[in-house]
C-alpha cells in the first residue's frame, strides 16, 4: 500500500511518497536525530507533487482552513489530483499521513474515504525530516521561502 506524507509551508502544499516506511522507523527506533541526515531520508522519502500558492492571499486562505481543520478548494484539488485514484475501476489503496486527527477526518470526507488519513510518531518524525530538508528536495524552491511557521507540520 503506498503512503503519502502531505506536508504544508508558506510557500504551498508537498506531497511525499515514502518509499520505504520501515526504514523510517528504523531511523526513529535508532536515533530521532538521524532523520535530519538528508542522504539517509532521500532514500525513504521521495517528493512526489509540490502545488505552490499564487500569492499572498491564497496562502493565507489555505492556512486559515487548515487552522480551522477544514479542507479548502485548493487542497481538495491538489490531493485528488496527486493521490492515486482508480485503476480499471478499482479504488487504489493509499495512507495519507498528516499531523492532526481533526485535519485527517476532514480530508477523509473531502475525499469521500474512509479511513485513509492517519496521524503518528512516524508522520511527525518524516515532518520533522521534510521542514530540515525541503529546500533541497523541492527544487522551485529558493533557500529561505519556507521558513514560515506552518500548521500542519507544528508539533508541540
Amino acid at each position: 500500500m503506498a503512503t503519502f506524507i502531505l506536508s504544508e509551508a508558506s510557500a504551498g502544499y508537498s506531497l511525499y511518497e515514502v518509499v520505504q516506511f520501515e526504514a523510517i522507523g528504523g531511523l526513529i527506533e535508532q536515533a530521532q536525530e538521524t532523520v535530519t541526515e538528508i542522504s539517509r531520508f532521500e532514500k525513504s522519502v521521495k517528493l512526489k507533487a509540490f502545488h505552490p500558492f499564487k500569492d499572498a492571499h491564497e496562502a493565507l486562505d489555505n492556512v486559515t482552513a487548515i487552522s480551522e481543520h477544514e479542507v479548502h478548494a485548493t487542497l481538495k484539488e491538489f490531493l485528488q489530483r496527486e493521490l492515486p485514484s482508480t485503476k480499471k475501476g478499482k479504488p487504489t489503496s493509499f495512507k495519507l499521513g498528516v499531523v492532526e486527527s481533526a485535519l485527517a477526518t476532514a480530508i477523509n470526507e473531502a475525499l469521500g474515504t474512509s479511513d485513509c488519513t492517519f496521524v503518528s510518531e512516524t508522520v511527525r518524525e518524516v515532518l520533522r525530516g521534510i521542514r530540515a530538508h525541503q529546500t533541497k528536495m523541492v527544487p522551485t524552491l529558493a533557500e529561505g521561502s519556507s521558513t514560515g511557521k506552518s500548521i500542519l507540520m507544528q508539533v508541540r
